[in-house]
């Protein structure tokens, strides 16, 4: 079959988890649908997710797990295709997963599992699936549609799908042509950054960081009005973990983040406790061993001396102490950038694309669904949830 001989429905670029369902989608409703990619392998950013499980969905998704400039606009596609309706596919393939802290599911065994189920999903649907292709000048048609110039010779198509992905992981090939495209058709685009990513320190923090390098504690990360009730991970360069990586999504150059290493406990309550431990005629190192590992004690007393038994000091000098620990602030140097990202912040601007059938406003036709667009979700499942939603979305408007 001679694939530029063929006036396709739908072409979709990016075989990623956003294209190969909304592939599978249109192809249900009768589409002739091929999907190119640059890559040599299908859906790679799948296959490592997750620690090579990948956290696939969760099952507490609502719009408020998502990044946008325009709120409202993720509540129509999260609606039409839940968290739920995703893992009733999952189930009919019998893919074998558990549930994870805070709603995340993942595969049991091995994410290349799920990809598989998408794979199969577009060979029922009669997708064509074309990898190593490269993908060069769009053209829209006078008479409606597209000519796609690829290493395949032209190729023309009714509709056309941007579902590839966005800068981060740019070891598997990720790119940003999907935002050229939009630029080509006169999209806005939302200034891209790095996000879910480690935050890197410098200076005497960096050193400090890397004395404990992969200790991992307990603690809430804030930054402004978010908060994050997970772990942190130091590493050789500062810091990492969920509870750091979703702190990553909303942290500004030049601010501060603030770390409360007794989650879940008021500073009153802390206070008590401490006070009752001050009694016992204990000291600071004691407790703080109870809770800490010894590396990052010695560590803290080191920043926040309090030697001696804690009987030795008036109440008001440990209040203090204590508040150093509940809101201990810092400031990063930068992000690890987009080699180390899960995601990207910012994309094409949704005010440009329909909410209901992801097409551009300003070219008929052209469609744009997951990560591409300036939609970003919190870790836990919350992006690859927004995939196959709006490319289900999408693939029914098609």
């Amino acid at each position: 079959m001679m694939l530029n001989q063929i006036n396709w429905d739908v072409v979709i670029v990016g075989a990623g988890a956003s294209g190969l369902m909304c592939a599978a989608t249109a192809g249900y409703q009768g589409k002739r649908v091929l999907v190119l990619d640059h890559a040599p392998k299908a859906a790679s950013k799948i296959r490592i997710s997750g620690g090579g499980k990948c956290n696939f969905t969760n099952l507490n998704v609502t719009p408020a797990n998502y990044i946008c400039r325009n709120p409202h606009f993720v509540k129509s596609a999260l609606s039409r295709y839940s968290a739920h309706a995703f893992i009733e596919l999952v189930d009919r393939h019998g893919l074998e997963y558990e549930q994870r802290e805070l709603g995340k599911l993942f595969c049991l065994h091995r994410a290349s599992d799920l990809i598989q189920i998408l794979r199969t999903e577009c060979d029922w649907a009669g997708v064509t699936v074309q990898l190593k292709t490269q993908i060069g000048k769009v053209v829209a048609l006078a008479e409606n549609g597209f000519e796609l110039q690829t290493s395949l010779g032209a190729l023309v198509t009714q509709k056309l799908v941007i579902a590839t992905g966005a800068l981060s992981f740019p070891k598997l090939k990720a790119s940003g042509w999907g935002y050229e495209i939009a630029r080509q058709f006169g999209l806005n685009i939302i200034p891209t950054a790095p996000g879910l990513v480690p935050l890197l320190f410098e200076g005497k923090w960096q050193q400090r960081f890397a004395q404990l390098s992969g200790l991992s504690i307990e603690a809430e990360v804030s930054v402004g009005e978010h908060h994050f009730a997970e772990n942190i991970l130091f590493t050789h360069f500062g810091l990492s973990g969920p509870g750091i990586l979703q702190a990553s999504n909303y942290w500004q150059s030049g601010k501060p983040i603030e770390i409360n290493l007794f989650p879940g406990k008021s500073d009153e309550a802390l206070l008590a406790e401490l006070l009752a431990v001050k009694q016992s005629g204990k000291t600071a190192q004691s407790w703080l061993n109870q809770a800490f590992p010894k590396r990052f004690t010695q560590m803290w007393l080191q920043l926040y001396p309090l030697e001696g038994r804690l009987a030795d000091y008036p109440n008001e000098t440990l209040k203090s102490w204590l508040h150093h620990l509940c809101h201990w602030r810092l400031y990063p140097a930068d992000t690890a950038g987009y080699d180390k990202a899960e995601v990207t912040l910012g994309g094409v601007d949704t005010d440009e694309i329909s909410s209901k059938t992801f097409e551009a406003k300003k070219q008929a036709g052209l469609y744009f669904i997951g990560e591409v667009l300036d939609v970003t979700g919190q870790l836990g499942g919350y992006n690859f949830q927004w995939a196959w939603a709006s490319a289900v979305a999408c693939g029914l408007a098609l």
